[in-house]
């Protein structure tokens, strides 16, 4: 692959992690925060509801994020460090995504729990500034 190549692979990369940090504050300041505004009653149908919706936008970029950044990384064997780390990030964030925050959903689908809730938001935080990390290290080692 040629430079002209590495460029395009790196915008994309780029792109899709500047959406995943939109959407994470988002989530973080908004989104998560509002679960506790929810009817009782309906909190199960909603709680679906958002998995469902929110898997339309996040794992497509998640996916596109990973798979551009692997690639850039095992194609051009870099020893760019901010991309190394950045890289490092990435994975602690889906390492989190799927050993906690998959499980909290899914307790959240039997029904609203305020401390289930609670240590989503305050969790959050851990992938929120993962991702807004990852996207200045990324900035970084601009190709």
């Amino acid at each position: 692959m040629d430079i002209l190549e590495l460029d395009f692979l790196y915008k994309i990369h780029i792109v899709s992690t500047s959406l995943m940090v939109g959407v994470i504050w988002i989530m973080q300041l908004v989104h998560y925060p509002s679960f506790n505004f929810i009817n009782v009653e309906e909190y199960k149908s909603f709680q679906e509801f958002h998995m469902k919706r929110i898997s339309i936008i996040v794992i497509p970029l998640m996916i596109i994020e990973l798979t551009s950044g692997v690639l850039i990384f095992w194609i051009y064997q870099t020893d760019n460090i901010f991309f190394n780390i950045s890289l490092f990030c990435l994975f602690f964030i889906w390492f989190l995504t799927a050993i906690l925050f998959s499980k909290m959903h899914q307790k959240l689908t039997l029904g609203y729990q305020i401390s289930i809730v609670t240590k989503l938001v305050n969790l959050n935080w851990l992938r929120t500034i993962s991702w807004t990390l990852r996207l200045g290290l990324v900035l970084l080692a601009g190709w």
